[in-house]
């Protein structure tokens, strides 16, 4: 019966290579009512984990983006899992290295492959190590236009303490604990490169997230404004890292409401 009232986007899967040669999967999501030579804005999305994947199944956010004129973009760059171990491992002590030139190299590839996406109409979001991603990413390029981080990881070195696996994580994963050295888990936060932010960024987190605790974003927010960028926190009562998938049902739309709201408001205004 849903399919009668709505239009669904296909999700067209490609395979690029990145910036050292490594195969990455993809999929681009064209908007449905997108008209012939239209050019869209791109959304970027990041999923979480690091060690989860994207696949051929049905996700509502990205249809949403689709449906109010985005194209979507999403990507399992090294560290996703179903490619491999060794694909799974080559994340674990180099966040925000490879991972990133994964993405971006996609970001690259769907630009030159298909020519409905608009290139100077940018966004990137992700939840958890997507969001961590995001906040590595607006502070490493000033190619996005806007971006939204969601329950995201913005200092390591807090983050040991306080999540909720923090104590077995930051190790696992950056490779040491604060202890052995501090300054690799300051290198991998995406707090310290927090004086390159030009990009506009909106951060939404859950009050009771005990995965990724408020204060990462707090970190994040106090510092943008001190550097008066501009930037907008939105929190969640109630809600826990899961709110994009199990949350209050009201909070769940609010959350997409300001996603696609800041979106809009910075890819489809007027241009610089």
């Amino acid at each position: 019966a849903l399919e009668n009232e709505v239009t669904f986007a296909d999700a067209e899967p490609f395979t690029y290579q990145s910036t050292d040669g490594w195969d990455i999967q993809g999929w681009i999501m064209k908007p449905p009512r997108l008209g012939d030579g239209e050019k869209a804005p791109l959304v970027v999305e990041i999923h979480g984990g690091p060690h989860t994947m994207y696949g051929f199944t049905f996700f509502h956010e990205f249809q949403l983006l689709a449906s109010s004129g985005y194209a979507v973009l999403f990507t399992n760059p090294r560290g996703s899992h179903g490619y491999g171990q060794s694909f799974v491992n080559a994340v674990r002590g180099d966040y925000g290295g490879m991972d990133y030139e994964d993405i971006m190299a996609g970001v690259d590839a769907a630009i030159k492959q298909f020519a409905f996406i608009d290139e100077t109409r940018l966004g990137v979001t992700g939840g958890s190590y997507g969001g961590f991603m995001t906040n590595w990413i607006v502070g490493h390029t000033n190619r996005f236009r806007a971006a939204v981080t969601q329950r995201s990881i913005s200092n390591w070195l807090s983050f040991a303490g306080v999540s909720d696996i923090g104590y077995f994580f930051t190790k696992w994963e950056v490779g040491c604990d604060v202890w052995e050295d501090a300054e690799r888990l300051w290198h991998h936060s995406p707090l310290k490169y927090v004086k390159n932010v030009r990009t506009p960024l909106l951060i939404l987190h859950s009050e009771h997230d005990y995965r990724c605790p408020i204060e990462q974003a707090e970190q994040l927010f106090i510092a943008l404004k001190q550097l008066g960028q501009e930037t907008k926190l939105v929190r969640f009562p109630d809600a826990n890292h899961d709110l994009s998938r199990t949350g209050n049902p009201a909070l769940r739309l609010e959350r997409l409401h300001q996603i696609v709201g800041w979106f809009d408001h910075y890819l489809k205004g007027p241009r610089d």
